[in-house]
This record gives C-alpha cells, structure tokens and sequence, in this order.
C-alpha cells in the first residue's frame, strides 16, 4: 500500500465526510418551516427530505468533474488535473484537495454548534481556495471572470451571496403579502389545513434539487482525485461507486438532522404560520430554479434564509429577531475567507510534515475537532424532541415587530 493510495483513501473518507456534513447543515434549508408550521413533524421531515437527498444524486451529474474549475486553476477544461500536481502518484493535487476538504468540514461543524445556517458550497470553495493558495500561490485561484464571462470567485460567490439573499426577502415578502389577502376572508383553521399541504410539496421540491446540486461537488472532488492518482481515466463520467456514495452520505447527513440550524431557521428568525411558511418555500424554489436555468450559482442557504425574513416582513404583526438575523448575515460573510485560511492550515501542516504522516495529521486534526465540537453540544443539547420549543434565546432588544400595515 503505496503513500499516495493511502492519501487518495483519505481524501475520499473526508469528502464523503463533507458531504455527511452537507446533509445535515442544510437539511433545514428545506424542512425548518415545515418543522416550526407542524405540517410534518420532525422525523418525517428529515426521512423525507433524505429519501428526496437520495434521489436528487442520482438525478443530475453533468458538471460534476469540472465544478471546482470556477473558482480555483487545479483542472484543465476537459477535467484533467494540471501536469503540474500529477508528480508522485499526484500528491500535490490529493494534498489540496484533503486540505480544502477539511478546512470545510470544521467550518460548517463550528456553524453548527453556533446553530448559524451557512454555506457549505461557500465552505467547500473557501477551504479549496486557501489550500490552493497556499499550495500554488494567488496565481492558483480565478478572482474574476474571463472576457464576458461571469465566473470566479467575485462571479460565482461573492456577487450570488450578496444578490441572492436580498432577492429572496423580497420575492418572499410580496408573496406573503398576496397569500394573506388572497386569502383574508377564510378562517385561520382553513389557511393552516390547507397550506400545510403546500408546504409540504414545496419542502419537497427543495430537498431534491438540494441532492441534484450539492452532491455533484463531491462527486467532483473525488473523482478528480482517482483521476490524480491514476485511478480513473475517464473524465467525462463518474464511476457508480462514487455516485452510490455520496448519495448515501449526503442523504445519511440529512436524516441525522441539523437540529440546532433547523430550530434557529423556523423559530429564531420569524414567528412562521403555514401561509408564511409556502410563501417562503415557493420564493425560494423561484429563486434558485431561476437562477439554475440563467447558469447562476447560488447558495441555497442564503436564499431559503432570506425568504423566511421575507415571510416575515410581509406578515402584518410579525415579528423579526435582526439579532439573529445579523449573526447569520456575519457568518455568511466570513464563511469563505475563514475556511480558506483553516483550509491553508491544513495544507501547511500537511507539506511540512510531508507523506502519509502530513495526510495522516491532517484527518487527526480533524476527527478532534469534530469530536470537541460534538462534546461541546451535549451541554446544550438539540433534537427532534425539543426543536419547536418556544424561542428565548434573544433579549427584546433584538426583536423588532412589524408595524400593523405591514412594510410598505
């Protein structure tokens, strides 16, 4: 067993880990409000959006090999790897990508213990980028687009994270306002009944195509990393295994659910009734099948977070915790430069110590912080037994109502 299998081995636990991750950070994306409405109780919600996780994997795979090409130059067009990073079984690529690998892995665990949603596409590309970076110098990232083109970090993160938030809350607020004069003479016990149904469809549309497009990062990674070592050589499909795996991964990590993000997204946020709760849902399905079809790539937690807000401000009386929303709103902006730089401390770690030790050292580090993290939240523990249980953790302060006439 060479040094450079050994690497690749671990490079495919720790992306099958980041997308375990990837479930469960953003199984709230889709279920929160179905969780805080009680249109589905919250282990139906997460078997649900899990089956949904599954299948959505298997649904779509066609950019797959090239999806990290947007932000970082470790690939050719075609998907192959740079001559450059192939030397010794290509452990300098191998090396990026587990550094990358893990620096998304304890960002979104530490996110988790705050109970903040954020991005694990933004994780995943920061954690590649400062890995990139440390390994090939700036030269090794794509800051901006080429000619006409919209790409690069500036394109494909930065300005998507800025945009897509602020469209959602108002997508989300104008249909929140049409719902509740659509439908202000129908008793409550009506509108409750009836959009719970709703939401439900809704929910469901966003944890399949939350499998289409989150998955496929992993299935990149990892089939770039067997095409490195020589493992694979066909760089336009990706190899059954991997698809069946990180499948299972991503749609184990959902089932397990992110307890503590799901409670912060349905009650932290907004006080949300089932009118809210589709209106937020169906904003958030525009938003992100809109941008899908104009080759936009957005963080589905952005956009579900901002739709929830929305939701909010477009229900008369409602109240909006800013408190929490401006914790998420700092978390969403250091997400990328933070993971780049635990990203480039794996990488440096790795180099110095260098072979299977570096590699070895890396996943140690790793599987510590994971452990801490998780030892740390039993002191405050969160799950399905408790995950609708009323909202204090924000000073009156923190809170502000919404004006009887709603926002104009």
């Amino acid at each position: 067993m060479t040094p450079e299998f050994i690497l690749l081995a671990l490079v495919v636990i720790t992306a099958l880990a980041f997308d375990f991750t990837n479930g469960f950070h953003d199984t709230a994306n889709a279920m929160a409000t179905s969780i805080a409405t009680k249109a589905l109780s919250p282990k139906a919600a997460v078997t649900l959006s899990a089956v949904l996780n599954l299948a959505g994997a298997f649904l779509s795979v066609e950019v797959a090999i090239t999806v990290t090409n947007a932000v970082i130059r470790i690939q050719n067009a075609d998907g192959t790897p740079k001559p450059e990073l192939l030397a010794d079984g290509g452990h300098g690529l191998l090396l990026i990508l587990m550094a990358g690998l893990a620096g998304a892995i304890v960002w979104n665990l530490l996110t988790w213990l705050w109970g903040l949603p954020s991005s694990s596409s933004h994780a995943l590309f920061g954690g590649l980028i400062g890995a990139t970076v440390a390994a090939m110098g700036w030269g090794g990232v794509k800051w901006v687009g080429e000619g006409a083109k919209l790409d690069g970090v500036v394109g494909k993160v930065v300005l998507p994270g800025l945009l897509s938030p602020a469209i959602a809350i108002l997508v989300a607020m104008v249909g929140t306002r049409l719902v509740f004069w659509v439908t202000k003479g129908v008793a409550e016990r009506y509108q409750e009944r009836g959009f719970r149904w709703g939401q439900i469809g809704t929910a469901s549309l966003l944890s399949l195509s939350h499998g289409t497009n989150d998955a496929q990062k992993t299935m990149g990674v990892i089939t770039l990393a067997l095409i490195a070592s020589g493992q694979w050589t066909a760089t336009t499909e990706i190899p059954i295994w991997v698809k069946v795996a990180c499948a299972v991964a991503i749609a184990s990590g959902t089932y397990i659910g992110g307890w503590r993000i799901i409670r912060t997204m349905g009650k932290g946020l907004v006080e949300i009734s089932s009118p809210q709760g589709m209106a937020a849902e169906s904003a958030s399905a525009a938003v992100i099948l809109t941008s899908s079809q104009l080759g936009f790539a957005l963080s589905t937690t952005h956009v579900c977070t901002g739709s929830i807000i929305g939701s909010g401000l477009g229900r008369k009386g409602a109240t909006v915790r800013w408190g929490v929303a401006g914790r998420m709103g700092l978390a969403w902006l250091t997400t990328l430069p933070l993971a780049a730089l635990v990203g480039a401390a794996m990488w440096w770690i790795g180099h110095l110590i260098g072979g299977s030790a570096g590699a070895f050292t890396i996943f140690g580090i790793m599987c510590v912080a994971a452990l801490y993290m998780r030892w740390h939240s039993r002191r405050d523990p969160i799950g399905h037994h408790n995950v609708n249980d009323e909202w204090a953790g924000d000073s009156e302060a923190e809170s502000v109502k919404v004006p009887v006439g709603g926002v104009h």
